[in-house]
């Protein structure tokens, strides 16, 4: 084989040629040796020792086996075709079947001849089977092969012979030849500092590690070199916004220390001062603000950011936030209009609801400076919106808005960037925010308001349902309101849920004394709007709901809430909905209605729930659930583009690679010393590829 480098395509390898070329690029997006390195296996078997037949338990996830083959037959005809097979040793018999390929396996099946057979134990009455297994001829000198990678490939891919074995004996091939050529890229100080396996080693044992240490350090080590450069590239990010780009000076306060004196109707927690001040001292820099602002459900998020407006305005900027629904719109409008009557500003609205003749005028009033402050949908980003002189942008519930959408409300101000503050309801786990928005400086409210009490939270079986219509009652005669939430708006034949309409016709009739809404996301908005706004002012003692009361709702007198079927919802949605109670003095209470057969992770979900009422505690048992693949905003961050490191299961190696990279860049913001030149290339290659474009 010739020894071409890692930058090679992969058509120039033996036994490729340009077909399965064209197949490796289409189906994984291997183009070059190099990414053929980088198609890591996602498990290895274990082939270091043969099991007894006799000991096979399901517990078993693979096996290796070897007997004697015997009783071959071919059955059924067409697509019930199958060929069997009886394996024996010693110990007892097990059957394999095949369904596809029996063309090319039954020829090389011998009576009475010794076979290797590896596969997955199937219990069928009482025997076990192994279905499509691998299966070679025992030869008695062949050594035992211990760890076989097993990698991702596709039904086009194995047509043509690239089936696990056959991309490993290509791995194998590049391996071989380009060895030497894996070059190094974390610095010699930061190899020893971790005692990290060198690059190439860690490659080639990701493949083929003759021993399970030998795979953990592999593991170890490409774990370190994925986080560490996805953190080196958000930190150099946050550098050069740190030290490029200019932000408007915001250090007059009277108007602020006006509001604080004489108008904010409660007190601000220390946890709120504490970020009021970090903001501050950024306003004062001379540098654009980019931060993010994390608060739990009614942490007081609302009033941090008409305080950080007010120190816009007072400097002669103006102020704008966007939201992602109409509702959350709304809701923020009617809170800040209470402050700005007060201090005598001028605020507006707009969505893709407001009317043209307003919408007119409320654009002319913020071009001429008149309008201080707008709240507003994503219709804030299109083109006809101009302001004279937008200071600060804040962002609510940012996950739902793409990156280009808040790129397009930041140059609005062509002469200098506003200052950028992005908030979230939804906690997120430190080692996803450190990914998602490593590039940000981060504020966290981690302190309720004074006098809020922490909800009681409850689960109950369908069979206690008057038991919790009891309770209900009872609350409501005491002047409280009470939210039921469904996860379904129809029927569902394949899921056994009560829809919302039944749940909406049961209630009433539970309570036909009490006054009864319904609220779900088919209604027009004005319906809706309508409905809400009865519940908002008491007129209604309960609201049946979808989720589309997650956000958006705020009504302090609203002390209890009923999750139907809260098995069906995730842990994140769940505390969403319980933080629409609790927002008053009164004592509140979440009850989860469920079924009595529950999957193991709905049991984890629901007893978190009761647990605890921590929404960053929550949040890291989301995570570890699900995955950050099901996060929401991920899908937009370049999060899914690692390979073998996990956020939930890698938080050590995630710390220490985020250390090791703003100490690397504390003391050499250039890489400009010799020993980083391999960090400063490897950089720029990563740079250049698709995934990296994605990250932040």
């Amino acid at each position: 084989m010739i020894n071409l480098g890692l930058d090679t395509k992969v058509e120039f390898l033996k036994g490729i040629g340009p077909q399965r070329a064209a197949l490796l690029n289409t189906e994984v997006q291997v183009f070059t040796y190099a990414d053929l390195l980088e198609h890591y296996p996602f498990r290895h078997e274990d082939r270091s020792r043969f099991y007894d037949i006799g000991e096979i338990t399901e517990e078993y996830p693979y096996v290796q086996l070897r007997g004697r083959i015997s009783d071959i037959k071919l059955t059924g005809e067409g697509p019930k075709k199958r060929l069997v097979a009886q394996l024996q040793d010693r110990t007892g018999m097990v059957e394999l079947v095949w369904f596809q390929g029996i063309q090319w396996i039954h020829p090389k099946l011998k009576n009475g001849q010794e076979y290797v057979v590896f596969g997955k134990p199937q219990l069928f009455g009482r025997r076990f089977n192994l279905s499509h297994p691998e299966i070679d001829p025992f030869l008695p000198d062949q050594p035992t092969t211990g760890l076989i990678p097993v990698y991702h490939t596709t039904e086009k891919m194995k047509r043509r012979g690239m089936d696990a074995r056959g991309m490993g004996v290509l791995i194998k091939n590049v391996l071989e030849a380009c060895y030497r050529q894996v070059e190094e890229t974390l610095p010699d100080s930061v190899l020893a500092k971790y005692k990290l396996m060198a690059r190439k080693d860690a490659v080639w044992n990701i493949h083929f590690p003759k021993t399970p240490e030998l795979l953990n350090a592999a593991l170890a080590r490409l774990k370190f070199e994925e986080f560490f450069f996805i953190q080196l590239r958000l930190l150099i990010q946050k550098f050069i916004r740190r030290t490029s780009y200019r932000g408007q000076l915001f250090n007059k306060v009277a108007l602020l220390t006006d509001f604080y004196n004489q108008h904010l109707p409660f007190s601000l927690t220390d946890a709120q001062k504490r970020v009021i001040k970090e903001i501050y001292i950024d306003f004062k820099s001379g540098r654009q603000m980019n931060r993010l602002l994390q608060g739990d459900v009614g942490s007081g998020k609302t009033i941090v950011a008409f305080i950080c407006m007010l120190l816009a305005i007072d400097n002669g900027a103006q102020a704008c936030m966007m939201a992602p629904t109409e509702i959350l719109t709304e809701q923020h409008y009617q809170s800040l209009k209470v402050f700005t009557n007060l201090l005598g500003l001028n605020l507006a609205k707009l969505t893709g609801s407001t009317k043209t003749v307003e919408r007119r005028q409320i654009l002319k009033k913020l071009q001429s400076g008149e309008l201080h402050i707008v709240v507003g949908t994503h219709a804030l980003i299109e083109d006809d919106v101009q302001f004279t002189n937008l200071g600060l942008c804040i962002i609510d519930e940012q996950h739902r808005f793409g990156v280009e959408q808040r790129s397009r409300l930041w140059r609005k101000n062509p002469q200098i960037y506003p200052h950028i503050l992005v908030m979230t309801a939804t906690p997120i786990p430190r080692t996803l925010a450190m990914t998602l928005y490593g590039d940000l400086d981060v504020s966290v409210i981690d302190q309720l308001p004074a006098g809020r009490k922490p909800i009681k939270t409850t689960r109950y079986y369908d069979a206690h349902r008057l038991k919790v219509f009891d309770f209900m009652r009872a609350q409501i005669h005491l002047g409280r309101q009470i939210y039921v939430v469904y996860p379904l708006i129809e029927e569902s034949e394949k899921l056994d849920l009560k829809s919302l309409q039944d749940g909406y016709e049961s209630v009433c009739r539970a309570f036909p004394e009490f006054f009864v809404s319904i609220v779900h996301g088919k209604m027009k908005p004005a319906d809706k709007e309508y409905e809400m706004q009865r519940f908002v002012r008491g007129e209604t003692h309960i609201m049946v709901a979808t989720t589309v009361i997650e956000v958006g709702v705020n009504v302090p007198n609203a002390s209890v809430m009923v999750i139907e079927n809260a098995e069906r919802f995730g842990l994140s949605q769940l505390h969403q909905l319980r933080g629409r109670v609790g927002r008053g003095a009164d004592q509140s209470y979440c009850l989860l209605m469920t079924d009595v057969k529950l999957s193991k992770e709905a049991k984890i979900r629901l007893d978190t729930m009761v647990r605890t009422t921590d929404g960053f505690e929550i949040a890291d048992v989301d995570l570890k659930l699900r995955g950050p693949g099901d996060m929401e905003g991920t899908q937009q961050s370049g999060v899914l583009d690692l390979r073998l490191a996990d956020l939930a299961k890698d938080q050590k190696i995630l710390l220490a690679a985020r250390q090791t990279a703003e100490e690397l860049l504390t003391e050499d913001p250039e890489l400009a010393a010799p020993e980083l030149l391999p960090t400063k290339n490897q950089l720029a290659k990563l740079r250049q590829s698709k995934g990296w474009s994605r990250i932040s």
